[in-house]
């Protein structure tokens, strides 16, 4: 009897594993492990959140709701983009509730990518984008952001990479694992380049909260902007709700009508008590967004001193919650450089590399971890540094 043909897709077999998730398979099996890897904030769902989970399956909400979201999440959605964001969508068709910004991004580029479309994206980034691209039969185009830039995507360097397949462009600023941001000065550019070479813009702008300078500016607010943009936001990070897994697509009608099609096969709709208490989290639960966000500078204020005095200075992350620390000046690379500190001194990092080529010589720090587990961690890795130093 012969042994069955391979059948696994061959996309799908190109697609590597995540660098962030092998990498924690070795720290889940060591015990006494302090954990800057992880981005998931530390700060436990406010109560009021978790109650409105609780109380609408004591009134037994369990059934489906619309394939687009409950019509109260989805006008407090639009309320709150209006607000914060400075753009108008329709909540009963421009708003779609998803499971996650993970579930929306995958969503959206199945919904516009023919195969071979190219698609231009920022890196150090978030580790799905180039698998989702490679999912929807797209072509991946990185571009390296450089420390010397704040980490910021330069127009010149899109319009270097622009070719006829060229279709969208990801941003994702605050920038996981950078902590990038963007001026409406940095993205006027970026904007008229766009419309000149008519692309289209997918934004995930899930750190937006987590601005520091306190002007986040969103791409689709500019001049002309909306009608050629998918707007992605959640309630993961700024609302400590990663269990929860409710994220959103804003887009014009024809836009939001061909992710629904996905979203009512795949999916079917989100979860109803995820609904209920992120409708809970959007009317209510701001002030203690801004309390974290206050909490995380504070850490990261702490972190970017102490790693300047052992010797390693870094940029200061204007967003997000993680410091990339430059580490090429210990000799060795990322990947060493988390594996010996992990087994020397249990302390956990991400090797940059996780987050494309472009990250090698970096290591990428969370500071959604409590302050307390901060200070011994800065301890360990300064004990490390100053051991490397001395061979």
């Amino acid at each position: 009897m012969t042994a069955p043909r391979n059948f696994v897709a061959d996309h799908v077999q190109a697609i590597p594993r995540s660098g962030i998730r092998d990498f924690f398979e070795i720290v889940q099996s060591m015990s006494d492990v302090i954990s800057l890897g992880i981005g998931e904030p530390d700060f436990v769902t406010p109560w009021h959140i978790r109650e409105a989970a609780i109380f609408s399956l004591e009134r037994g909400r369990t059934g489906y709701t619309s394939n687009l979201g409950l019509p109260r999440l989805r006008r407090s959605i639009s309320r709150y983009v209006q607000k914060h964001y400075h753009v108008h969508y329709e909540p009963m068709t421009e708003v779609l509730v998803t499971v996650g910004v993970s579930e929306a991004m995958d969503m959206c580029l199945r919904a516009v990518l023919n195969p071979g479309d190219e698609v231009i994206f920022h890196e150090p980034c978030y580790v799905s984008y180039s698998p989702s691209i490679a999912l929807a039969h797209g072509k991946a185009v990185s571009i390296t952001t450089k420390v010397e830039h704040q980490f910021k995507l330069r127009a010149e360097d899109i319009r270097a990479v622009l070719t006829p397949r060229s279709k969208v462009l990801i941003l994702n600023f605050p920038t996981n694992p950078t902590g990038g941001v963007m001026t409406r000065e940095d993205l006027e550019p970026i904007a008229a380049l766009v419309k000149e070479h008519d692309l289209l813009v997918i934004t995930d702008e899930i750190y937006s909260e987590l601005n520091y300078t306190g002007h986040h500016v969103s791409i689709a607010s500019l001049p002309g902007m909306r009608e050629r943009t998918i707007f992605l936001h959640g309630f993961s990070k700024a609302f400590a709700m990663t269990g929860f897994r409710i994220g959103y697509a804003c887009a014009p009608v024809a836009l939001t009508e061909a992710m629904m099609r996905i979203h009512q096969y795949a999916i079917m709709c989100a979860t109803t008590m995820s609904q209920e208490a992120a409708y809970e989290a959007i009317e209510r639960g701001e002030h203690e967004m801004v309390e974290m966000r206050e909490q995380y500078r504070m850490r990261r204020n702490f972190l970017v001193a102490s790693f300047k005095d052992m010797g390693l200075p870094c940029f200061e992350p204007q967003g997000a919650f993680y410091l990339f620390v430059p580490i090429a000046s210990t000799g060795l690379n990322c990947r060493e450089f988390a594996v010996r500190l992990l087994e020397e001194e249990k302390v956990a990092v991400v090797p940059g590399n996780a987050f494309g080529p472009s990250g090698e010589g970096f290591v990428r720090c969370s500071y959604a971890t409590a302050f307390d587990q901060l200070e011994i961690a800065v301890e360990r890795i300064a004990r490390f540094v100053k051991k490397l130093k001395t061979v």
